[in-house]
């Protein structure tokens, strides 16, 4: 189906009018009108609410161009299985069962690897033929890729390595690190204010990183952030959600 279809059969069975339509979204009902009539699309903030409205994805909206995959594990995605955000957003890169309320579920590997065996194994398939080829399959999805170089069991044993090395730095009133969780960078790229004025990010929004937020041991409305990977430890200060961050620390691995 089409686009102009698809919003066509949803008003429908939502039971709005082209006026209803038109006034939750804000827009004008000649503009709902030339969405049905296939003489235009909406734009992107628009298919935000008309995904929120409906329920349903924008690649659904827009006539499942994509054929989506769980970046995480591999799962084709459908709308009843699309992972949300904490606001109720779909995140079409992944599965409810690997990304749910704002974090990622395995940040191992292997973990992952044995799930996949347990609900996969069949008559047709041995356990050992699923792990052969979740093994293979992994290391090429989005979410395993920057890390696809490391062993079975590197894996880990690099994340323990990075804690260990984030404690050494010893940062005046942050408490010790005892684990790091996998977020996309998109979810923690904070625009920071440079000592010449201008602004800027640090992070690629598409890759993953090892992150934590802390609480200040002084107290105060500050918590600390941390994001790294293999490339680098940052380490910023900001208040409740993000708002007025400054760097502390952008180390080099």
């Amino acid at each position: 189906m089409e686009t102009k279809d698809i919003i066509l059969e949803l008003r429908t069975k939502k039971g709005l009018s082209q006026d209803e339509l038109a006034e939750k979204l804000y827009v004008t009902r000649q503009a709902v009108s030339r969405w049905e009539n296939g003489d235009t699309i909406p734009n992107t903030e628009t298919l935000k609410a008309l995904s929120n409205l409906f329920d349903v994805s924008i690649n659904t909206l827009l006539g499942s161009p994509r054929k989506l995959i769980c970046q995480c594990c591999g799962m084709p995605l459908e709308d009843s299985t699309i992972s949300r955000e904490i606001n109720g957003d779909f995140n079409e890169e992944y599965c409810k069962y690997c990304y749910a309320d704002g974090n990622y579920r395995y940040d191992n590997i292997d973990e992952l690897i044995e799930v996949c065996v347990k609900h996969m194994s069949n008559e047709e398939f041995s356990p050992e033929e699923v792990r052969k080829y979740m093994k293979g399959l992994l290391p090429q999805l989005n979410y395993w890729k920057k890390y696809s170089q490391l062993g079975e069991n590197e894996f880990c044993n690099f994340k323990r390595k990075l804690v260990e090395e984030i404690n050494e730095l010893k940062i005046e009133g942050m408490p010790k690190v005892d684990t790091l969780y996998s977020l996309e960078g998109n979810k923690v790229n904070l625009e920071y204010r440079l000592p010449n004025g201008q602004y800027t990010k640090f992070l690629n929004e598409n890759e993953t990183y090892f992150c934590n937020q802390l609480e200040c041991e002084f107290g105060g409305e500050r918590c600390f952030g941390i994001v790294a990977n293999m490339d680098f430890i940052l380490v910023s200060t900001y208040e409740e959600n993000g708002i007025n961050p400054e760097l502390v620390l952008y180390k080099k691995r």
